[in-house]
């Protein structure tokens, strides 16, 4: 058993009968899926809500009770990856271009489970990735232009191996911006907040209530 299945394995343990459980993206989340369709072989009855086409399409081939995220006002239980985590369990998320589903879930989610492997522990957000933040399409470069004089760097995240702009699975677009290491995660948080033309960014600050970290052979759980 490797870390991501041990984690999920562990996240697992949280599911109780019928709740309903979101379902984050990527191969953590797999595993976490895999999990859940083994509980529910034992007879564990629970509804599941996708953050991605990508999650969905696993959950309907395991034979799982799949709800639509239209039909929500709530959910019991969040459970996803992250890209990179902090000391005060904020994370960075967005490389899969799922960032509204995934931040919606997760803000009203009862319980918001987190599971990484030692390797998405940083000091600081942004330190190995950048800064994913979805814009309305029509407004792009104003905002690029209002991330420039708050120091950022970056650009328009581009399809692999093409320069046609990669759209978010909200249809949007996608900027992937690296900022001064002195400005705090809470602070851009903030700043990102109020910026107009943002539909959202990849931090993900005091939502998470359990960290899961894990390697080989231990599962280390941090808590909010």
């Amino acid at each position: 058993m490797n870390a991501k299945q041990r984690v999920a394995k562990q996240a697992a343990t949280y599911v109780q009968s019928d709740m309903i459980i979101g379902l984050g993206t990527g191969s953590t989340a797999d595993c976490f899926i895999d999990e859940l369709a083994g509980r529910q072989q034992q007879g564990l009855a629970f509804s599941v809500v996708s953050s991605s086409v990508v999650s969905q399409n696993r959950a309907k081939q395991l034979g799982l009770n799949l709800t639509s995220i239209e039909l929500l006002n709530h959910v019991d239980l969040y459970v996803d990856g992250a890209d990179e985590v902090t000391e005060d369990l904020t994370l960075l998320k967005g490389q899969g271009a799922d960032l509204v589903k995934e931040k919606i879930l997760a803000q009203n989610s009862d319980q918001f489970i987190v599971m990484v492997d030692q390797s998405k522990l940083v000091k600081r957000i942004g330190e190995k990735y950048p800064i994913p933040i979805e814009v309305i399409p029509f407004a792009w470069q104003i905002v690029f232009s209002a991330l420039e004089k708050f120091g950022a760097k970056g650009q328009l995240r581009t399809l692999p191996g093409k320069a046609n702009p990669m759209l978010s699975s909200h249809g949007s677009l996608i900027l992937d911006m690296e900022f001064p290491e002195q400005i705090t995660s809470q602070e851009l948080n903030d700043e990102l907040d109020k910026l107009p033309g943002i539909i959202e960014h990849g931090i993900f600050h005091d939502l998470t209530d359990v960290l899961l970290i894990g390697d080989e052979s231990t599962v280390q759980i941090k808590t909010r």
